[in-house]
């Protein structure tokens, strides 16, 4: 089984291959996230472009675009566009529909982003479509079987609570996905 990393490194870098690109170009990646980016996603992704050949500083060069809040995510966005990055990899939910309406020519591969289909940012899973690909996070329609598995291992469970960041453009269908199984 691949990891994560793995398969994003190597989408991306293949996306990178992909491109008619002149002997010693230099690829730029601009990430696009909110928040603090994970080292280990960070020091993954690095690996898997290392794996693939790339050498950082020589043929290829990452570009953080770390917006504090979902709200600076248009200008970091913008200012990816800007430096005129080879391709965007957008980490998690709220920065693909922003990556995608700031560029329709630059390729976005997207990574644990909730339901890409709901929020507009795919078609389908199978053709995506435009400029965005990806791997999902978990289908909210999973939350159900979760909850469901959880109160067969837990009998006497009754009741469940789930934080949850209201604002977050997919927690909508997490929060409103239920299980089959009727209350105990």
């Amino acid at each position: 089984m691949i990891s994560r990393r793995a398969f994003v490194g190597s989408l991306t870098g293949s996306l990178l291959a992909a491109e008619a690109q002149p002997a010693g170009k230099v690829y730029r990646v601009g990430f696009l996230r909110d928040g603090q980016l994970p080292e280990t996603f960070v020091d993954g992704f690095r690996q898997g472009l290392r794996d693939l050949g790339y050498v950082e500083g020589q043929s290829i060069k990452l570009e953080c675009g770390l917006a504090r809040t979902a709200e600076d995510l248009p200008a970091t966005a913008a200012r990816l566009v800007n430096l005129k990055v080879d391709v965007i990899l957008a980490s998690g939910t709220p920065p693909v529909p922003v990556a995608k309406s700031a560029t329709k020519a630059i390729p976005i591969v997207f990574v644990a982003a909730i339901d890409p289909v709901a929020t507009g940012v795919v078609v389908s899973p199978a053709r995506p479509g435009g400029n965005v690909t990806g791997i999902a996070g978990i289908p909210p329609e999973l939350l159900g079987k979760r909850l469901q598995l959880l109160g067969e291992a837990v009998h006497k469970l009754s009741r469940v609570a789930v934080l949850s960041q209201a604002t977050h453009p997919g927690n909508t269908e997490y929060i409103t996905a239920r299980s089959d199984r009727p209350p105990a």
